[in-house]
């Protein structure tokens, strides 16, 4: 698991980015990858994998 906090979401087209805690490195995320509601700031933990352009975010909750 992986800490970060979200940088940008829009709700209304489904994603955002989440800024990684540890390196500083900004992850894309999808609506499909939440298991809870976010918003920006939000303190989330997640896991990646591998997406077409690169690693995402995936099973992001609120922490």
């Amino acid at each position: 698991m992986n800490n970060g906090k979200v940088k940008f979401f829009n709700e209304l087209k489904g994603f955002g980015f989440i800024k990684d805690t540890n390196s500083d490195q900004d992850y894309f995320v999808h609506v499909s990858g939440l298991v809870d509601e976010i918003r920006e700031n939000d303190e989330v933990t997640f896991d990646l994998q591998e997406g077409k352009k690169g690693l995402n975010a995936v099973n992001v909750k609120r922490a």
